[in-house]
């Protein structure tokens, strides 16, 4: 921990992740919207070398987004039942995130290296839904460490109440922006860089000016 900001480092982990991640997909980004196959492998083919260098950013930002919350989770001290509560929740958040990144990182591998594939939406989309299911637990797992840790309670409730409401859109449209978690990562992210919480808080004792614990 470090002093009023004990998550500070693991925060700007997470929102360096997720800045890197948005940059990876910017170019080209309306190939993601764009319904017409050939006009999809038009685009991309225009812009092949600033396609490429975004997949590799994407994964980028994809592996060290799990890696900030690693930490996150590894910072929360396990003193208390609510501590323990939280350390738990947020490693499972982690170990989702963990799991998921191999899965869209070979996707990103295979959308750099075989374009006309990716334009005209050849092969299986398993490792996108199952690394988007796992986005989808790991929300959940995020709020209910951020509601068990005396955070605001909006920034737990936020993440909390958006894993429904993904994992609903995932299993009625088989398809989800990814960007949809980013941004709650994102945010929890900028939450945790900016959190002041006293150490009392934590269940840490101070000591008084005769260096005896208070």
């Amino acid at each position: 921990m470090s002093g009023n900001h004990p998550y500070r480092r693991a925060g700007a982990v997470i929102v360096a992740g997720t800045v890197v991640w948005f940059v990876g997909i910017s170019p080209v980004s309306r190939v993601y919207i764009t319904p017409d196959d050939a006009e999809r492998l038009r685009m991309l083919q225009a812009g092949h070398r600033g396609w490429i260098t975004g997949q590799h950013l994407t994964a980028a930002g994809t592996a060290a987004v799990p890696v900030g919350f690693a930490a996150f989770a590894r910072s929360i001290p396990d003193s208390g039942t609510s501590g323990r509560r939280a350390k738990k929740w947020a490693f499972a958040a982690a170990a989702a995130l963990l799991a998921g990144a191999p899965l869209f990182v070979s996707s990103l591998a295979r959308r750099a290296f075989d374009i006309e594939g990716f334009a005209y939406r050849r092969g299986s989309n398993a490792p996108f839904l199952t690394y988007s299911g796992l986005h989808v637990v790991a929300l959940a797992a995020l709020g209910g460490s951020l509601l068990s840790l005396p955070a605001k309670r909006w920034i737990g409730i936020t993440a909390a109440a958006s894993a429904p409401i993904y994992g609903a859109i995932l299993v009625a449209k088989k398809d989800i922006p990814p960007f949809a978690f980013y941004l709650v990562e994102g945010l929890a992210g900028a939450y945790l860089m900016a959190w002041e919480e006293p150490e009392e808080s934590y269940g840490l004792r101070t000591r008084d000016s005769k260096g005896e614990r208070s």
